[in-house]
């Protein structure tokens, strides 16, 4: 039987771990060829591995750091040199400077904002013209809930980026769909995976009820349903998405309360 992926390419930023390794997984199930993108090399050849022995499909390994303002470019002429075309592509990577915004250095905000925003945007723009002219295409964007409610003290940029995210998804969905090309922003929140223990945030996440949480293979599910039926926006999981209608109903007074109160729980300020 013929897998839905058979015949077509997917990119995966920040493969490594957490949500962008189940979406590897997952791709790999549904017989995509794979390209994967992330710091570390020897967790990206260990899941390649593991893939290729349990899917029987093409895993191509191309380690890179997206915080190189350089590497969008560097990863798009290695695909070239191998003769990959990129028909699914998964902007995952990311990751949160917890703390007040002035106590951590320019340089540390700046490489956040080439991770999430500057590289996601230079991605899409360099690997979208082949998938116009294919007639084929989808591109998820790996946004958040936070991208929905009112923004809390502390991660002063991550609801920021994931915003831009969700317009910049809505956007382009908008100019492309004639094209046979699909572009969702997915907006999940609290989500097992190694995010919180690399912000230094574990202990105070651990306070948060388990009903409140997804795992990774769940917003991954949920994230390419959306992007294969062609929509815009979607919030993985029943308790975000009503999160997300109250934030959006809510007089806005009431929802920035509500949300900083809970933040405080939970954030590093």
């Amino acid at each position: 039987m013929t897998r839905e992926g058979e015949g077509r390419t997917a990119l995966v930023t920040g493969a490594s771990a957490g949500i962008g390794k189940a979406f590897a997984e997952r791709l790999a199930e549904y017989g995509y060829a794979l390209v994967l993108t992330a710091r570390r090399a020897d967790r990206l050849e260990a899941l390649a591995t593991a893939l290729r022995a349990a899917h029987d499909v093409t895993v191509h390994v191309l380690p890179a750091d997206l915080a190189d303002p350089a590497a969008p470019a560097a990863l798009c002429a290695a695909l070239e040199a191998r003769g990959l075309a990129i028909d699914l592509l998964v902007n995952n990577a990311g990751y949160g400077v917890p703390g007040a915004y002035e106590r951590s250095e320019w340089q540390r905000h700046a490489d956040f904002i080439q991770v999430l925003v500057t590289a996601v945007a230079e991605l899409t723009h360099r690997l979208l013209p082949g998938m116009i002219e294919r007639r084929w295409g989808r591109i998820l964007n790996i946004a958040s809930l936070a991208a929905l409610v009112p923004a809390a003290p502390g991660h002063t940029l991550y609801a920021a980026s994931k915003a831009f995210l969700v317009k910049f998804s809505e956007a382009l969905a908008g100019e492309v769909r004639g094209h046979g090309v699909h572009v969702t922003a997915s907006c999940p929140g609290f989500t097992y995976s190694e995010f919180h223990d690399v912000t230094g945030t574990r202990e105070q996440m651990q306070a948060l009820p388990r009903f409140m949480w997804l795992d990774a293979p769940h917003v991954v599910d949920d994230s390419y349903a959306a992007v294969m039926a062609g929509q815009s926006l979607v919030v993985p999981g029943r308790v975000n998405r009503v999160v997300a209608f109250g934030a959006k109903h809510l007089p806005a007074a009431v929802a920035r309360a509500a949300v900083g109160r809970h933040a405080r729980h939970y954030r590093k300020v």
